[in-house]
């Protein structure tokens, strides 16, 4: 196989709105350090001028983004926590995908803290393929060639290979 055509994780984000309530994003914070092991989160705030109701510029959630070996280790977690499966509506027409995790405490290994409660999360996660790096270079940035992307199918199929999930349509 052509080494240019691997697919492989560029990123995996997880994200938790909390629709503005600096107590709910405190507990956020917390959850997705404890999940990560990561010491910085970072705290999104509202682009719009007003987006329901909440001011340009207030918190409204955090994320934080995990690549390489973090990617792929926490991702095996995650599926574990879906019972390895997910939807194929949960895949876009570039590759990438994304799915939720209803509870933390459905992540093996992962115990309840009384002072976080109850957070879900979303898991989207970014593919790409070598050569990618066009796209995002700053001296002559190109688009990636239609040839060289990533459609649904293969998206599927690796994720199937990879990690062994079931994908559901």
């Amino acid at each position: 196989m052509n080494v240019m055509r691997e697919i492989r994780i560029e990123k995996v984000c997880l994200n938790i709105g909390c629709g503005g309530d600096l107590e709910k994003i405190e507990k956020a914070e917390k959850l997705l350090k404890k999940l990560t092991g990561r010491e910085k989160v970072l705290i999104t705030k509202s682009k719009k001028r007003s987006t329901f109701g909440i001011a340009k510029g207030k918190p409204i959630g955090v994320k934080v983004t995990l690549r390489k070996k973090e990617a792929v280790e926490f991702l095996k977690k995650a599926f574990a926590a879906l019972d390895n499966k997910i939807k194929q509506s949960n895949f876009d027409e570039e590759g990438n995908f994304s799915f939720g995790v209803k509870e933390y405490i459905d992540l093996p290994g992962i115990k309840y803290d009384p002072s976080i409660g109850m957070l879900g999360f979303d898991v989207c996660v970014t593919l790409e393929r070598p050569g990618f790096r066009i796209k995002r270079r700053r001296r002559e940035k190109r688009k990636i060639p239609k040839v060289h992307k990533i459609k649904k199918e293969e998206a599927i199929e690796w994720v199937k290979k990879n990690f062994g999930v079931e994908v559901e349509p």
